[in-house]
């Protein structure tokens, strides 16, 4: 049985704070992109897991495997998995490749073994096993704050097109938060963004692009600078680091555009996809 894990991008990510047990209050405009990995699971003798990429662990570490444990956990069931992943989405690249991944395992699971969780079951589930986890169990764009714990869906009915560009290093999560001065960062209005996005208000939503982390993170790989100038002196309305990257995505209403910059960033070496939001 396969399951596609859908990526997402932050159109707005701001750090509110510091909490007293060490981790970041956050306030975030999440949404799901046309952009995944793909998860297979078959019964078998005992669980394990196959990548196309090398460099990824196969074992607890994994968050299919993680997500697997957390159910087996909860529900007591025995059944061994094989599982197949087909990795697409990049590391280290603010798009929750492994949350996505996670997510997909625990919708598979419930629906292999009839566990009859409902969507808020599964959440629960997911927050046990990473926190963008919750977000792409429910691949809605959402209004996500606290810890990623909590989220409020919502419509978007603002159209554009994505080019998502990475460079070749990525960003820790853990070092990027590490580094982060508060004081200093952007804090944008992830409200007014929301808005914008409900009400088809395009400029509103490219004026309301911000990202507290990105600052520290272009401080860590530079490319996310360059890349940033480079998407808006091609033309791109607005453009922005994802999470805490370092994937940069710009945004276009010209199809044409997106897809003549996705051959000039190809052609420097970049990692380029061109998708939009999940519908």
């Amino acid at each position: 049985m396969k399951e596609r894990a859908y990526a997402k991008i932050n159109l707005c990510l701001d750090v509110v704070g510091v909490r007293e047990d060490g981790y970041h209050d956050l306030r975030m405009i999440m949404a799901p992109i046309n952009f995944y990995d793909l998860l297979e699971m078959e019964p078998a003798a005992e669980t394990s897991i196959q990548l196309n990429r090398s460099y990824l662990p196969v074992n607890e570490k994994n968050t299919v495997i993680k997500a697997i444990r957390v159910l087996r956990d909860r529900y007591g069931f025995r059944e061994q998995f094989a599982c197949t992943l087909q990795k697409h989405i990049p590391t280290q690249a603010g798009l929750a490749g492994g949350s996505a991944d996670a997510a997909a395992a625990i919708r598979l699971l419930n629906r292999m073994l009839k566990l009859r969780m409902s969507e808020e079951d599964m959440i629960e589930a997911g927050r046990q096993v990473g926190a963008d986890v919750p977000f792409c169990l429910m691949n809605r764009p959402a209004l996500v704050e606290g810890i990623g714990d909590r989220l409020d869906s919502f419509p978007i009915r603002t159209q554009f097109e994505i080019l998502l560009v990475k460079p070749r290093f990525g960003v820790s999560t853990r070092t990027a938060f590490e580094q982060l001065n508060l004081d200093k960062a952007d804090h944008p209005d992830c409200l007014a963004m929301r808005q914008a996005l409900i009400t088809n208000d395009y400029p509103g939503v490219i004026r309301h692009l911000g990202n507290s982390l990105e600052e520290v993170s272009l401080r860590l790989v530079s490319q996310i600078c360059s890349i940033k100038s480079d998407l808006l002196a091609m033309g791109f309305d607005g453009a922005l680091m994802s999470g805490s990257g370092s994937t940069v995505f710009g945004l276009t209403r010209d199809a044409g555009l997106v897809w003549q910059a996705a051959d000039q960033m190809k052609q420097k070496g970049y990692f380029v996809r061109v998708t939009n939001i999940l519908k």
